[in-house]
């Protein structure tokens, strides 16, 4: 469902060269689009691939194999990794 005008209440101030300003003005009007909903768009476009539940690995098949079997290995502790899981912030 569309996100309506009246839902969009959050706000984001963005520091820039006046020529990027212009650059993204400019951008927004070939688009037909205000710079706000510009933004917004390849924001959005930009962060979705980002996130972590959107991650797609993708492999050639001689190399799809080679992780499959690393992903059947038996687990193996490693201090440096847990030191960073239990870092704030990367536990999810």
């Amino acid at each position: 469902m569309p996100i309506t005008k009246q839902q969009k209440s959050a706000r984001i101030t963005v520091r820039m060269t006046p020529a990027e300003k212009r650059l993204l003005q400019d951008a927004a009007r070939t688009a037909h689009k205000s710079v706000s909903e510009f933004l917004v768009d390849a924001g959005i476009e930009a962060a979705n691939p980002l996130r972590p539940d959107q991650l797609r690995l993708t492999f050639p098949p001689n190399e799809w194999e080679e992780f499959q079997e690393l992903l059947d290995r038996p687990v193996q502790y490693n201090p440096a990794l847990a030191k960073l899981l239990s870092k704030p912030g990367l536990s999810g």
